[in-house]
């Protein structure tokens, strides 16, 4: 039995340096070389042995990586050595002040930097001894932080037992990261929390530093985190003397680390990094404020020392804010065209980002209960890119007591009917499909740019219009005179002609135009596109059932619900035959049948070395394929390029085949 029980050891060991060999290919390199189904094999057949032998677990063994019951609370780590904070530079001029005080400190001695993306997640200490990870805190407050070791196992990023194939593992490493969430991962895990009414994650950091800090390893477990190491506390057993020589080594020892890190020789280079990092900042898969510049030798950092809790060594060179701080106004109501209600803040003007903001949506009613924003509050502001501006949090410290809380209205504000919170929604709507400010917010849809179009159709027109009686419905747009319109104020013959021309211009717009200016809810201008291709003509979309309509990429079951129901409506059956009638019943093109990808469905991820994302879909398609915008399980290809995003681990997990740039323009015969 001995031998027997000695036989099982050897494979079971044998199974889990497989797989940690595997989880270091996967999600440190991004380069797997199993399928995922002969992983699981693995892995089941390392479950199957430590059920049958549960003598043989051990706490570093992949099965353990969600195995503990949750805690009653976090108990406290001292940091042997303090996880310091950095000071911060927001100006070229501020970081050239602090490169002077380096080189000065250092007696002249020209300085290297290492210049690496500064992720806005929440930092961590990882402990292991003799190659086995023991201990795994949060900074806290730089000195002590909180034991979530359970909660840290769960993300499939930190090794459990180092690797040891190049580098023999010391005896005593700390190794300090960033867990984070990146930005598709976060608004999913949002749109999942809304649909089951649990309060929304102001940002992907909140979200990440939630998840890590549940008692129930299990909910962590569940949640999209990640991590990138970057930095070192105590070290046995190993000497590294550089930055660049850490993140060189980390993935050797199996620790992920960001890509974009860059030696810069030069204060001036460090400059071109920060503005090369910054145009990125939207592409970047994380939220990242900033960047963050260490000088390279760590004998040079001895020399530099610390100073009030943060190194001399290093800086963060921050990014323009896209948070600032200003005074609700008021609190209005808007109604959209889906009858929607949705309350805004009107602000105290403030800069954000470089743009001046004045209005914030506020999303919903629940919304405005758990940040607890009242008309007068200070409040938080956030806007990234081009998203509409919101609030992130009010400052009741601020309150001076003439604060008033906002209530939902019971009556449309616009047409007075009557408001519903249909069972399931977080949104209240107005029920009246007369109402003017749906009408007025349709009318604005189906003309805009990327639908019908029609150029003049402005907002203050559109009032008019709806105001005067002249249009209660999209169609009787096309029944309007010169006459009509020239009596418009600031409107003559010539504007009135003009207008009439774009309108008659406008019954030529494209199948997907047409259905995208319809404004069926969930139905943006990517899926009207899908939908065109797929049905030729908006007859036959209207007769697709919700099984057609799950069977098509990218087209999941909410969004397959909303077209059936809006076919289904006779108000919106009636509207479609009326603007048949003026002449608006486009036909799509329909896609080649014969190509190399024929009947392909493929997603891009990363960006292309000799081609936009635009020719490449324009590539595909003119071969007989589609390109989706997401993976799912009707994906054929997912083409990876340079700095992929979450695709590629989505692509992995469902095992999707994926292609290199190279092998995309092989396959399409470039």
């Amino acid at each position: 039995m001995a031998e027997d029980l000695e036989t099982v050891r050897r494979r079971i060991e044998k199974l889990r340096e497989e797989i940690r060999k595997h989880d270091y290919y996967y999600y440190v390199l991004n380069q797997p070389i199993i399928s995922d189904a002969e992983y699981d094999r693995l892995f089941r057949e390392l479950q199957e042995l430590e059920q049958k032998y549960p003598q043989l677990v051990t706490p570093d063994s992949p099965t353990q990586r969600v195995g503990a019951p949750p805690a009653e609370e976090f108990r406290p780590v001292r940091h042997a050595l303090p996880m310091l904070s950095l000071q911060n530079c927001f100006t070229e001029e501020e970081f050239l002040d602090w490169d002077r005080r380096v080189r000065r400190l250092l007696g002249g001695e020209k300085p290297v930097y290492v210049c690496e993306p500064k992720l806005d997640g929440l930092s961590v200490e990882l402990i292991y001894e003799d190659g086995v990870f023991t201990v795994g805190s949060t900074r806290g407050d730089g000195y002590t932080g909180e034991d979530v070791t359970q909660n840290l196992r769960t993300i499939k990023q930190v090794p459990l037992r180092l690797l040891s194939d190049e580098i023999p593992p010391p005896r005593l490493l700390e190794v300090r990261g960033e867990v984070y969430m990146e930005k598709e991962a976060f608004k999913r895990l949002n749109e999942e929390r809304a649909k089951s009414g649990e309060p929304l994650f102001a940002n992907p950091r909140n979200a990440a530093a939630g998840s890590l800090r549940q008692l129930d390893p299990g909910v962590t477990a569940s949640r999209p985190l990640k991590l990138f190491c970057y930095a070192l506390g105590r070290v046995e057993g190993i000497e590294i003397k550089s930055q660049e020589e850490l993140l060189v080594t980390l993935p050797k020892l199996g620790f992920p680390v960001n890509p974009l890190w860059r030696r810069c020789e030069t204060p001036e280079e460090a400059i071109d990094f920060y503005h090369e990092l910054l145009e990125r900042r939207e592409e970047l898969p994380y939220e990242a404020d900033g960047m963050v510049v260490k000088v390279n030798d760590f004998a040079q950092r001895e020399v530099l020392g610390e100073v009030s809790r943060a190194p001399r060594w290093a800086i963060a060179f921050k990014f323009p804010a896209e948070e600032a701080t200003t005074r609700v106004l008021d609190i209005v109501v808007q109604v959209g065209r889906t009858g929607a209600l949705t309350p805004v803040a009107i602000l105290e003007p403030v800069e954000v980002s470089g743009v001046t903001v004045s209005r914030a949506t506020l999303h919903n009613e629940d919304e405005v209960r758990r940040k607890d924003v009242r008309i007068g509050d200070w409040v938080v502001v956030r806007r990234a890119g081009e998203v509409i501006p919101e609030i992130v949090k009010s400052i009741p410290e601020r309150r001076t007591g003439e604060e008033k809380e906002f209530k939902m209205p019971t009556r449309c504000p616009v047409c007075g009917g009557p408001v519903v919170r249909p069972p399931g929604e977080v949104v209240h709507r107005c029920e009246n499909l007369s109402c003017p400010a749906r009408i007025k917010e349709s009318i604005r849809h189906f003309a805009s740019r990327r639908a019908a179009d029609i150029e003049g159709l402005g907002e203050k027109l559109v009032d008019q219009l709806v105001d005067k009686g002249l249009v209660r419905r999209i169609s009787d747009l096309y029944h309007l005179t010169k006459e009509q319109l020239a009596a418009l104020e600031r409107m003559g013959d010539k504007s009135a002609q003009n207008l009439l021309d774009q309108l008659e211009r406008s019954k030529g717009m494209s199948l997907a135009r047409f259905i995208y200016a319809l404004g069926i809810r969930y139905v943006g201008e990517h899926i009207a596109e899908v939908l065109a291709e797929r049905f030729g003509s908006i007859d036959e979309l209207a007769r697709a059932s919700y099984e057609e309509l799950v069977e098509i990429p990218e087209i999941g079951p909410r969004i397959a619900q909303s077209i059936v129901d809006f076919f289904a409506s006779e108000d919106n059956r009636r509207l479609i035959e009326e603007l048949k009638a003026v002449g608006i019943d486009p036909r799509a093109e329909r896609p080649k049948e014969k190509g190399p990808l024929a009947g392909k469905t493929l997603v891009f991820t990363g960006r292309l070395s000799d081609m936009t994302r635009e020719e490449a879909k324009r590539l595909v398609e003119s071969l007989g394929g589609k390109v989706a915008s997401s993976v799912s399980r009707k994906v054929d290809y997912v083409v990876v390029g340079e700095d992929p995003g979450s695709k590629l681990d989505r692509a992995r997990e469902l095992g999707i085949p994926t292609l290199t740039e190279e092998e995309f323009r092989k396959l399409v015969g470039r």
